[in-house]
């Protein structure tokens, strides 16, 4: 199976070129302020694209999945699976997905760091082929340079769940985004992670979509 990985498009949509594949994954801030306009200009574009099987985690710009779930959801087409702390199974591969991350200002789908993330974490079932957040783990892809050096930005209990699951053996594919300048991929503990953020630090849609072949 052909993967596509998009993340951080922020709006942008149209100036995305999408490459061909059989599962199109989006991890997450589609939108600016998660508007009921972006989300329906956001649908409108990712609801069109040719990809047999597409997948939508919501991230911290997409209010609306947090303000009145039901509604978002019900913007979406149906081609579109939408995952929050759920999953689906596509052509035997089971598909889990989730929003979370460590409070980052007052955005949408923010936690404390500790309990109320480790928690969200545990729903993740240690039977799954590939994992959606919207965040990174500690320490994969999460790099930020701050005025001091580089922090790690990623979440810590999110990296102790995967360690746990990676241990199955089963697990292949982890796709996040959120932090914009880990663009790229990273292989550990037998997993390949894929942060695939569209838009750099300008929010400029330069960095293309990331393809893999599992």
């Amino acid at each position: 199976m052909r993967i596509v990985c998009i993340s951080d498009t922020h709006n942008c949509n149209e100036q995305i070129n999408v490459p061909d594949g059989d599962l199109l994954i989006h991890s997450g801030d589609a939108t600016i302020n998660g508007s009921s306009a972006e989300i329906a200009a956001f649908d409108a574009w990712f609801s069109s694209l040719p990809h047999k099987h597409k997948i939508f985690v919501a991230g911290n710009h997409d209010w609306l999945f947090e303000r009145d779930n039901a509604l978002a959801r019900s913007m979406l087409d149906d081609s579109v699976v939408y995952l929050q702390d759920s999953s689906v199974e596509i052509d035997g591969l089971k598909i889990y997905g989730s929003p979370w991350q460590p409070r980052f200002f007052d955005w949408a789908f923010n936690l404390m760091r500790g309990p109320e993330l480790a928690e969200k974490w545990r729903l993740i079932p240690n039977d799954i082929d590939i994992l959606i957040t919207h965040g990174p783990p500690k320490g994969i892809l999460d790099e930020v340079p701050r005025n001091w050096g580089i922090e790690n930005t990623g979440c810590e209990e999110l990296r102790k769940r995967m360690e746990q699951i990676a241990g199955s053996g089963r697990i292949k594919l982890h796709v996040f985004g959120h932090i914009h300048c880990g663009y790229g991929t990273h292989d550990e503990f037998g997993v390949k992670f894929v942060n695939a953020s569209t838009c750099d630090e300008q929010y400029r849609p330069t960095q293309p979509p990331i393809v893999f072949d599992l």
